[in-house]
């Protein structure tokens, strides 16, 4: 490949560039686990990055799981973690509408009891978890019944997901004032064997379709995720190292931040993906080039290891 990005970080190369950082974001499935098993290797890569004083963090698009939740799994897998180091969209988008929106309402949340658990936290309250079906006429529909108290709709992944949720966020989104967030913007949700469901995308432009408005999304690649680790934990961009395996949400983050950049072949993305935004010669998707690439974070552990 040409140019400066996009190299095999192997040898010589991992010692300086992990001296180069303080810190290290980690996207989690298809980076450091894949399902329910971890990536061989992974748990030490992360456990002696912590032991040598890199601050390590786990950075997720998936809002189905708390903190609390992530903790437990990456205990179960070996990794050393604390439920503070974990930032998934759920938590996020609660810490976007409590700090940046400075809601002053509830939530119609079409989303999984996890989200609802992370508003609660940071004092917000929500309607809308659950089944929804359709019932009536078209006339009963447009006048379906309101909490007179939701301000703002949020929009995550939601396996209850309806034509009467949809029909819903559509009239309190219809009402003046009323925010509109999302968790994500992910398609496709890549599983084993190559397979893939629908993510959360999905649903929100579905949702964004009805009302005819666009939702401001807090997960990866908008730059809000860093953001709300940065100011927790008072990193340095310069000083940050971002690892994932999708070009448009992982590395894309990381060059919408200023991060440095390593992909992971463990996962969605392959380097051919990465040359062919490289040579598009588009400027949006050169934000998709990762400054290294390794096969699997356990590249990383001979480095660690001397």
């Amino acid at each position: 490949m040409s140019g400066s990005k996009c190299r095999r970080l192997s040898g010589a190369l991992v010692r300086p560039l992990l001296d180069s950082v303080d810190c290290v974001l980690f996207d989690c499935d298809g980076v450091i686990w894949r399902g329910d098993q971890a990536i061989p290797g992974a748990p030490q890569v992360i456990n002696l990055l912590k032991e040598s004083g890199k601050k390590v963090f786990f950075v997720t698009n998936n809002s189905t799981k708390t903190r609390k939740m992530y903790a437990d799994k990456l205990a179960t897998l070996g990794f050393h973690a604390s439920e503070e180091e974990v930032f998934g969209t759920a938590y996020c988008s609660a810490m976007y509408l409590k700090t940046v929106c400075r809601l002053d309402g509830k939530v119609y949340l079409i989303g999984s009891p996890a989200m609802r658990q992370e508003l609660e936290a940071v004092g917000i309250q929500q309607t809308g978890v659950g089944p929804d079906p359709v019932s009536g006429k078209q006339s009963d529909w447009a006048n379906v019944a309101l909490d007179p108290e939701v301000k703002a709709v949020l929009v995550g992944f939601d396996e209850h997901f309806s034509y009467m949720k949809l029909n819903r966020a559509l009239q309190y989104l219809s009402q003046q004032g009323c925010l509109f967030v999302g968790t994500n913007r992910d398609s496709r949700l890549p599983l084993e064997g190559g397979k893939a469901v629908p993510g959360t995308g999905c649903l929100l432009q579905a949702v964004e379709t009805a009302a005819q408005c666009q939702a401001q999304t807090v997960g990866k690649p908008n730059r809000f995720m860093y953001d709300c680790v940065a100011s927790q934990f008072g990193l340095s961009r310069d000083r940050c190292l971002m690892v994932g395996d999708r070009l448009d949400t992982d590395i894309m983050l990381g060059s919408n931040c200023g991060l440095k950049t390593l992909l992971t072949l463990t996962g969605v993305s392959t380097v051919a993906d990465a040359e062919a935004h490289q040579q598009s010669g588009c400027a949006e998707r050169q934000g998709m080039v990762p400054d290294y690439y390794v096969e699997s974070i356990a590249d990383l552990l001979p480095a660690l290891q001397g």
